[in-house]
């Protein structure tokens, strides 16, 4: 099994990807915070899962371009990208889909409270 990684360093990861999110700053201090709460009342739990994933590849269509200069001729096949889907195993936080709404409840009240607003907006 993969090396889990430590609860206070989950929190400090999704604290960096929330800033780094939509909304104002304010908006994202308030959710940072309820993110650190949520964490300690809803921990993390990790399992392996096969997902399906997709990579993209380039496949010949079939049709040719060419182009004549003077007396030469290239010929090219033309190409098109396609989709591949393909397994892949992920460590992934079975409660994460538990936590997520009690985060964003929780930074939405705690907005509302302070700027009368959800988005705390001024």
């Amino acid at each position: 099994m993969a090396n889990i990684p430590r609860p206070a360093y989950i929190v400090c990861l999704i604290a960096l990807v929330a800033m780094a999110g939509c909304g104002t700053p304010e908006y994202r201090a308030e959710k940072t915070h309820c993110e650190a709460e949520w964490m300690l009342k809803i921990p993390p739990v990790y399992r392996q899962e096969v997902v399906t994933k997709y990579r993209s590849e380039k496949r010949p269509t079939g049709e040719i371009d060419c182009k004549t200069t003077g007396s030469t001729t290239l010929c090219q096949p033309i190409m098109e990208n396609v989709s591949i889907p393909y397994p892949a195993v992920e460590t992934v936080d079975i409660r994460k889909r538990q936590r997520d709404p009690q985060i964003d409840s929780c930074a939405a009240r705690a907005c509302l409270t302070r700027y009368g607003n959800s988005k705390c907006e001024s």
